[in-house]
């Protein structure tokens, strides 16, 4: 038999059609583990099918909080155990998902129980002191493997509320001690070095929190009670990008992506793209539970190169793997500066990049924070690996688009953590 966890790639000529594209994975997250501590019962369409967010409702699952998928419209609903979850009777598994471990151990730093969060190899290397400090400091008391890493036990309890300063900008760092914030005695602050997504935030409110925001400071005041919604998941922008570079790729593609989430947090990638020479026009904006929808249109012309640093590399840290993938194809080429955060990801995607870019021919200076690949090379077909890594998977499958001959991807179904059809989709819209 085939193994079924590679995918061969073969080139393409154009890509058109229309791709609708799965939940939100940074939403369907939040959603689902502030549903767990609403009152009532909240139900959610579009909700993420992707592995991580199965990971974030198994976890929920074991803290007494039941949850089904509907039939009829693919909804699933979960109901609230409102501030109080249930003391779990085995540890949590997290799998690939960091999102599930650093996000869901704010809420059960205030809980009067201890409970301990695993996962799989990859997010056991994953560094959680980012959490661990801000937490502890709240009063939660942590154990963790030599490093600040997996498994996570958490003894949780009566919080005091914090100011915190993150080191590095991190929405799941930020949504983490905000969560824990609602358990709090007093008002919890979150002052990031640069302002990072906020659907943490947003959500918060959705579910009837006061949340105020000024300037990059979140604040939030503990005891509040969250009551149950019903609510729409946005289509992923990042899960969009990869379709929105493969037309990129050539000139006279069309591609239209509806329902995707426009947040401003998240949509730089659309003015880097249009800087790249991507052109793009936004159609149907609407506002859902209070992030802003609407249907992409995009159609290929000439690939240019950019600089990706600062604020913006904090804005776009998911999408740089895919970008940097098709980055020798175009005019200028890509230089990625303060990009040091991707070193610590599924896996050291910088290394996982320029490793890969490597093997289909192209040159790539790698360094400490960041890459620079050179624009106008050509890419040849090769046998390259995921790392295990969801979005290298998919960005260079995206690569292969437009290389010389066929490339398989080995790990592909890694692709599963974040878009379980993404190879799929792909097919459907290249000739």
């Amino acid at each position: 038999m085939p193994d079924v966890s590679n995918v061969v790639v073969r080139p393409a000529c154009a890509v058109r059609g229309a791709v609708r594209i799965p939940g939100d994975k940074s939403i369907s997250h939040r959603y689902a583990m502030l549903a767990a501590i609403a009152e009532g019962t909240s139900r959610f369409q579009n909700f993420s099918a992707a592995r991580d967010c199965q990971s974030t409702l198994d976890c929920v699952a074991k803290l007494g909080c039941e949850w089904k998928r509907l039939e009829d419209d693919g909804a699933i609903e979960v109901r609230g155990m409102g501030p109080r979850l249930t003391a779990p009777a085995e540890v949590l598994d997290c799998g690939n998902s960091g999102s599930t471990m650093r996000m869901l151990s704010g809420i059960l730093a205030g809980q009067p129980f201890t409970s301990e969060l695993c996962g799989d190899e990859s997010l056991s290397r994953r560094p959680m002191a980012r959490i661990m400090t801000p937490l502890s400091e709240m009063g939660a008391k942590i154990e963790a493997a030599e490093g600040g890493r997996p498994p996570l036990r958490i003894h949780g309890g009566s919080l005091k509320a914090i100011r915190h300063r993150p080191e590095v900008a991190s929405a799941q760092v930020k949504s983490c001690v905000l969560f824990a914030g609602l358990f709090a005695a007093g008002e919890t602050v979150v002052e990031e070095p640069m302002r990072t997504r906020d659907h943490g935030e947003i959500a918060l409110r959705a579910f009837g929190a006061e949340v105020e925001r000024i300037g990059n400071a979140s604040r939030i005041a503990g005891g509040q009670r969250l009551r149950a919604i019903e609510a729409h998941v946005p289509g992923d922008l990042s899960s969009a990008a990869f379709f929105l570079c493969a037309a990129a790729l050539f000139p006279g593609s069309q591609i239209a992506l509806p329902g995707i989430l426009m947040n401003p947090t998240r949509a730089r990638l659309l003015d880097i793209l249009v800087q790249m020479g991507l052109k793009i026009s936004v159609a149907h904006l609407e506002e859902h539970q209070g992030e802003l929808v609407g249907t992409i249109e995009a159609r290929g012309a000439a690939w240019k190169g950019t600089v990706i640093a600062g604020a913006d590399t904090a804005a776009l840290i998911d999408e740089i793997p895919v970008l940097a993938a098709v980055a020798p194809y175009s005019e200028g080429g890509l230089e990625v500066r303060d990009a040091k955060e991707l070193r610590v990801k599924e896996t050291d995607r910088i290394a996982a990049v320029a490793a890969n870019l490597r093997k289909m021919g192209a040159e790539v200076e790698e360094r400490p924070d960041g890459m620079r690949i050179l624009g106008g090379q050509h890419l040849h077909g090769a046998e390259l690996d995921s790392f295990g890594d969801h979005r290298i998977a998919m960005a260079f499958a995206v690569a292969a688009l437009r290389a010389e001959g066929e490339t398989t991807i080995v790990g592909a179904d890694a692709a599963g953590v974040s878009y379980p059809t993404f190879f799929e989709e792909l097919r459907k819209i290249t000739e």
